[in-house]
């Protein structure tokens, strides 16, 4: 047995401790579920900088959702502009991150940026706070299922090796979750076909901190060169900054003995001519292969399920990394806690990989056209002239691509979870709905729709009501008809706001009978203009954990207890 390990039972095992890894142990013991995560390295000897360094809008809300994102805020840049360039001229308006300057129905209405090191270092600190167990230099070399063992029993052991004193021990679990990178054992072991391929194309990105003649050197640009690609300038954390440049075979053929450092600083310069730039300090540089890859599956016999770049690989060309890693650990961290607190059916759970793998198969194909256009090449599919510029399709295809970029557009197909809806709204089943701003009763301060509704263990039904006379009997009637639905009203996965068009002194008299849950005055009438409700009739929308629409419904009981009575277990 390893000195120092416990080697208990747990709910879910975790191989792989980088920031999806952490993620998805922090968010499954906040939800009271056992869990253990092991880390192949040690951190303390890996590249402390580099690595992904942009969280966008989507990302950021889910991690507030977490009460994660105020440490990240105080560390990181907030980018809110872009630019482009080409040969020293500004070029208005701007190409491929213009898509930062235009985001709306959030309050986070801009691009954090902060490296990986840092993130890593809050979730960790995060982790231990709650009394997570988390080990390095652990490495997982053996899993098997026991196929037959019942629903939510110890079905998975594994076996790791103590890398610091060789000592084999074992692990029984319910579930084992694959965070372990692109050459993932977990993948690998359980039989999972990585499909896709590796291009010819390399890039270098470089960090640290630099002076330069470059007018607008806090924004997030795009230096279009003919001869290193679509250049990166990203204002990063702490006053750095990061470039980033095709490493193409006629640069590569100037260096027969390979790049070092001292290469990377060299063409770095080269890149951004003709403005200056000079590096003061080196934190961090590599030298990689472009390349697109994906998990046939996210998920193997019910036991098994794969998170960012074990279930997918991609170019950083999109900066879409660690961000779709997230959103892969907060879909399935949901799910598979109230799956293990026998609070949802198993058919919740099992809509993870398709939900994942619909957006991840997007990035992917979105990804292999930005790489090559980005490396100032033409994808197979383009057939215009072959003589102009790629960068300005690059420009079109990040602008037609922006609520993606953002996260905020990101839409699931029907499933259990996302069912038609019986009210047509502005918003559809999976997809985000606005984050629109709310008035609380008494003090009339304003207050956001994902505040209210940041517990992710409920669903959350929001009831909007509208004129006063309609609601007051609707809304008894449906307090009556739910009082005979045994089970439902008070489920405590199952959470109730009402929001009113009409305000007062109280929601009593402002509705003119007892309101469903907690009550928030929509004064403005946003709420309802943006999630497309009726102000006379009203309506219920009904919110995933997650914050998606689930679906949505008049103000009666019988389409609600359907869409319950698939999604729980009452």
């Amino acid at each position: 047995m390893a000195v120092g390990i416990d080697t208990g039972e747990y709910d879910v095992v975790i191989v792989g401790g980088g920031p999806v890894g952490l993620l998805m142990a922090y968010q499954l013991k906040r939800f009271g579920v056992s869990v253990c995560v092991f880390e192949q390295y040690d951190k303390n000897t890996q590249d402390a900088y580099g690595r992904a360094i942009a969280l966008f809008p989507r990302t950021t809300e889910q991690l507030d959702q977490l009460d994660l994102i105020e440490p990240m805020l105080q560390l990181g840049f907030a980018c809110r502009t872009s630019v482009t360039y080409k040969d020293g001229e500004r070029i208005i308006p701007g190409r491929v991150w213009t898509f930062m300057e235009n985001i709306k129905d959030t309050a986070y209405d801009f691009t954090l940026v902060l490296r990986q090191m840092y993130t890593e270092e809050i979730l960790r600190e995060k982790l231990e706070s709650i009394g997570a167990p988390y080990y390095q230099s652990v490495q997982c070399i053996d899993f098997e299922i026991d196929q037959s063992a019942p629903l939510n029993s110890f079905a998975v052991t594994s076996i790791f090796t103590d890398l610091k004193t060789q000592k084999p021990f074992k692990l029984k679990s319910k579930y084992l979750i694959g965070a372990d990178g692109g050459r993932s054992f977990v993948r690998r072991h359980i039989g999972i076909p990585f499909d896709g391929d590796t291009s010819e194309d390399k890039w270098i990105r470089i960090d640290g901190i630099v002076e330069t003649d470059m007018p607008l050197n806090r924004s997030y640009g795009a230096i279009e060169s003919k001869t290193h690609g679509n250049v990166l300038w990203a204002p990063l954390d702490h006053g750095a900054t990061r470039i980033g440049y095709a490493y193409t075979p006629e640069i590569a053929a100037k260096y027969p003995d390979g790049v070092t450092e001292e290469v990377a600083v060299k063409e770095a310069i080269e890149s951004m001519k003709p403005f200056h730039v000079k590096f003061k300090e080196v934190h961090w540089w590599t030298l990689y292969t472009i390349g697109q890859r994906i998990a046939r599956t996210f998920s193997a016999n019910d036991r098994v399920f794969l998170c960012g770049d074990a279930a997918h690989t991609h170019s950083s060309g999109a900066a879409q990394g660690l961000n779709t890693g997230i959103h892969d650990a907060v879909n399935l961290g949901w799910k598979l806690a109230l799956q293990i607190r026998g609070v949802t059916s198993p058919e919740v759970l099992r809509t993870y990989s398709a939900e994942r793998l619909t957006a991840v198969q997007r990035l992917i194909n979105y990804d292999k056209d930005i790489s090559l256009l980005m490396t100032h090449k033409w994808p197979s599919w383009y057939k215009g002239d072959p003589d102009a510029d790629p960068y300005l399709v690059l420009g079109q295809i990040f602008e037609e691509a922006a609520s993606f970029n953002t996260g905020l557009g990101i839409t699931y197909p029907a499933n259990v979870l996302n069912q038609e809806s019986k009210l047509e709204l502005a918003v559809v089943p999976g997809s985000r709905p606005p984050d629109v701003e709310l008035t609380m009763p008494g003090t009339n301060q304003r207050v956001r729709l994902q505040r209210v509704t940041r517990n992710m263990a409920k669903f959350w039904v929001l009831v909007f009501t509208g004129n006063v006379d309609v609601t007051r009997s609707s809304v008894q009637r449906l307090e009556s008809h739910l009082a005979s639905a045994q089970g439902v009203k008070g489920h405590k996965a199952v959470g109730w706001i009402t929001v009113s068009p009409v305000a007062g002194c109280s929601p009593y008299e402002a509705l003119g009978t007892k309101p469903m849950g907690d009550t928030y005055f929509d004064t403005s009438s946003l709420a309802h203009e943006k999630f497309g409700v009726s102000m006379s009739e009203g309506g219920m929308a009904v919110l995933r954990p997650d914050g998606l629409l689930g679906s949505a419904g008049p103000i009666e009981a019988q389409w609600l207890l359907d869409y319950l009575t698939k999604v729980l277990v009452l």
